[in-house]
């Protein structure tokens, strides 16, 4: 028999007394401004910040809801408040190449008061250069220069009708340009006349026009240069009132611009550029040149607004001037929401563009500060990834389209001027992310150098302990729900324990601490109270249990009506009672289930029925392995394993994985090999190893919990309980119902370190230890497996001689 110790109710739950807080309510306690628990998040936090070297960009990661985005940004804000606030970012047309927009570097907080001054001067120029194209001065030097052109014209055309006269010859204007034609008295001869000339006269005529059409033609050829001179001095006039227009103008803003070059020089290009397009402010509805009809004037009140829209200024980023370097959270991380796009306008039937439709991204926004994204959201957009890689490794901001990048489309679009990039960007993940990330991307470890690791779970320690009662508080504080009783924080602490999985620890997942909080905060208020109580903390957690257990409840119900097949009571051969873990959203619950074994005469095979239908997964397949090796070092020292044996999960219709079933299926195995029945009223978890040792498991408590709950439902006898490993016992926190059932002696729990002392209590009869020799006492479970296991070898040897026997007789016969 095994003299196993059951756990006592102390050992089976941590308890926080009440009484030892001396505080009324969490009222009185200081809120805790410091993150709990994450000092190794934190420094890595410290260091990633302060180093400023190329690829030391940050990735922190930990359980989702444990606070990683607020803890950074509680150390990130206040050191960017340190630091100096970056440049604005500007896009202006390039007026040589207008599909090749430029930067503008300008000091923080000014972009805006450029782009004001130059919609400022854009009013200006609609009316200055309106007023002087329409001023008394600008008309007359214009009627000068009609007035000359005349002169000109008029002269040359009187010159050549002096020689003519001579020869009585004449120039008569006519719809289809000039010709020359004879003249008597001062009158041109009609054709009737002409006739009536003699044929001397009429060749006379003709010789005199033909010598004088050459000069005709020559006159005629000097009018396209005079009316070209003309133009271009009508030209260098309205540059001339223009530059007086605009100069005044732009003076003033360069005034205020004197110390930034580049402005400088973009004030200069807009000044070049709207002297030579001043003939669009020129043209308005009542100065239609000749020749054009009234239709067509809008067209000539968009080129004006087009040439004012391009001396604007599109603000990218505009920094505020005391703000310290930004920090920027983009929650859509896609290709245009990080590098920013170009927008274009549907005009007559086509899709354009212009430097003014580029729009900032996160990486603008950013620039010269921080960025934080989360990773996960990040590798689900498409090409996001790989453009924040290359816009980090070349350390600047190329903003491309997602159809330019994979060279699709004919759009037209723009080719905007690469900005310098220095930013700090912190991805925020899961830990699974990060390590698939380093394992498979080479570019990773190159560009986030700085892992920032989030600990779930912290030490309960006397100095922890009150700390994390602040924290509690500063909790509630922040949520702005009621203040905690003592009881309340004892239970919150019983709880977090829980939710760690270990007695000497606390979790640190805030947002699980967050939520239990205003769970009980809801009732307490339902109730009326002012004070949130013990009993308002344990209804939260009767609640959240119950709004997900719904499947546990079927589970269990099938087993009451023997739809599932579990015995609670009497005695078994080669049948046990194995405990897993079901894992559903954040719940998780223990679900019983029979293990079964079956053995006969052999070649040594262990058959793992689960494995060979494909239900079993790799771990539960390690553990029967390690259970056939640790049968075969046993007993096959002497003699071979001459076995077949099967274990099966009964009624198992899905994955089965981990090993944690191993001792459980290594007992069901001996009982059967044995022939020993095993105690039904106890059920099993633990691993085992090669040498009989019983290991720890996950997911201890929802294992008792859910064969106590089958238990009662089938009722308690005072035998039943559960067989954990030793190694486990740190990491019980069980609920009330099972504490009460042990302390009533109902329900029992014991401790298990080898697989010896496990059978031994299943069974009620002696593991037995081998001798010097190998061999165990007969009246005990190892003695009566050897003893069965030699029976299977001498069986198999027998009838291996009788086969080779009929084999030589029948050679002999033969």
């Amino acid at each position: 028999m095994s003299d196993i110790k059951e756990l006592t109710v102390a050992q089976l739950r941590r308890r926080y007394d009440p009484n030892s807080f001396k505080f009324k309510d969490t009222r009185e306690l200081k809120e805790l401004k410091e993150p709990l628990g994450q000092d190794r998040a934190i420094e890595a936090i410290r260091f990633g910040i302060g180093v400023r070297h190329q690829g030391f960009n940050l990735f922190a990661f930990g359980p989702s809801g444990a606070g990683k985005t607020e803890i950074i940004r509680l150390y990130l804000e206040p050191e960017a408040a340190k630091k100096s606030v970056p440049d604005d970012w500007c896009y202006v047309n390039n007026f040589t190449a207008a599909d090749r927009p430029k930067v503008l570097r300008l000091p923080a907080g000014r972009a805006l008061e450029l782009a004001g001054q130059m919609e400022n001067l854009a009013d200006e120029l609609r009316v200055v250069i309106a007023a002087g194209f329409e001023s008394d001065e600008y008309r007359t030097r214009l009627d000068v220069i009609i007035h000359h052109l005349k002169l000109r014209q008029e002269k040359i055309f009187e010159d050549l009708n002096e020689k003519a006269a001579k020869k009585d010859i004449t120039l008569v204007r006519t719809p289809t340009g000039f010709v020359l034609a004879p003249v008597r008295e001062g009158k041109v001869l009609d054709p009737a006349a002409f006739a009536e000339l003699t044929d001397e006269d009429k060749e006379k005529i003709k010789s005199d026009i033909s010598s004088l059409e050459g000069d005709l033609q020559s006159t005629v050829r000097m009018l396209p240069e005079i009316e070209r001179e003309e133009r271009q001095e009508t030209r260098k006039l309205n540059r001339e009132v223009t530059s007086f227009a605009v100069d005044h103008l732009l003076d003033d803003i360069r005034a205020k611009w004197k110390d930034c070059k580049a402005v400088l020089a973009f004030l200069d290009e807009v000044q070049e550029y709207v002297i030579g397009h001043g003939d669009v402010f020129r043209l308005s509805t009542e100065q239609a040149p000749a020749g054009f009809p009234p239709g067509m004037m809008p067209d000539y009140i968009q080129q004006r607004e087009q040439v004012i829209s391009n001396c604007q200024v599109n603000v990218l980023v505009c920094q505020e001037q005391k703000g310290g370097a930004p920090v920027v959270y983009e929650d859509n991380p896609t290709v245009e929401n990080l590098i920013g796009r170009i927008e274009h306008l549907s005009q007559y039937g086509s899709l354009i563009t212009n430097f003014r439709l580029i729009k900032s991204g996160a990486l603008h926004r950013a620039n010269g500060g921080y960025l934080i994204l989360d990773a996960r959201r990040l590798l689900f957009q498409p090409f996001a990834w790989e453009t924040l890689k290359r816009e980090l490794r070349s350390r600047e901001i190329r903003i491309e389209s997602v159809s330019q990048m994979m060279s699709l489309g004919n759009m037209v679009s723009l080719q905007p001027e690469t900005i310098p990039l220095d930013v700090k960007v912190i991805l925020i993940g899961d830990p699974n992310i990060y390590y698939l990330l380093s394992q498979q991307d080479p570019d990773f470890q190159e560009l986030f150098k700085v892992p920032v690791d989030f600990d779930d779970r912290m030490t309960a320690s006397k100095e922890v302990i009150p700390l994390y009662v602040r924290l509690i508080a500063s909790q509630a504080r922040l949520k702005k729900l009621l203040p905690l009783d003592p009881s309340a924080v004892a239970l919150v602490l019983e709880r977090m324990t829980r939710l760690a999985g270990d007695v000497e620890k606390l979790s640190s997942h805030v947002r699980s601490l967050a939520d239990l909080l205003s769970e009980a905060d809801h009732w307490a208020s339902d109730r009326g109270a002012d004070v949130i109580s013990g009993e308002d903390v344990e209804r939260a957690i009767d609640a959240h249990i119950h709004r997900s257990d719904r499947i546990r409840e079927r589970m269990q119900e099938q087993i009451k009506r023997g739809v599932i097949m579990l015995d609670t009571t009497g005695e078994k051969v080669g049948q046990i009672n194995g405990l897993s873990v079901l894992q559903l959203g954040d719940f998780a619950f223990g679900r019983p289930s029979r293990i079964t074994a079956r053995v006969q005469i052999g070649r040594g095979h262990v058959i793992d029925i689960e494995r060979e239908v494909e239900l079993g997964g790799p771990l539960h397949s390690k553990g029967v392995l390690i259970l056939s090796n640790l049968l075969a070092a046993r007993f096959a020292q002497t003699q071979p394993l001459s076995l077949n044996a099967s274990l099966v999960f009964e009624q198992s219709y899905g994955q089965v994985d981990g090993d944690s079933a191993s001792s459980t299926e290594f007992y069901a195995l001996l009982s059967a090999l044995a022939n020993v029945p095993i105690r039904q009223s106890l059920a099993v978890t633990g691993s085992t190893n090669q040498f009989g040792e019983v290991q720890a498991i996950g997911g201890v408590n929802e294992k008792i919990e859910g064969f106590f709950d089958i238990c009662l439902q089938q009722g308690l006898n005072g035998e039943q309980g559960v067989l954990i490993p030793a190694s486990n016992v740190p990491n019980l926190m069980l609920n009330d119902d099972v504490l009460a059932a042990v302390e009533r002696g109902q329900f029992h729990i014991y401790p298990i370190k080898t697989v010896d002392e496990g059978i031994s209590l299943l069974t009620g009869m002696s593991a037995g230890e081998a001798d010097a020799e190998g061999q165990y006492p007969k009246d005990s479970i190892n003695g009566q497996v050897q003893a069965r296991l030699k029976l299977f070898a001498d069986s198999a040897k027998k009838f291996a001689r009788e086969q080779n026997g009929s084999e030589d007789e029948k050679l002999k016969n033969g």
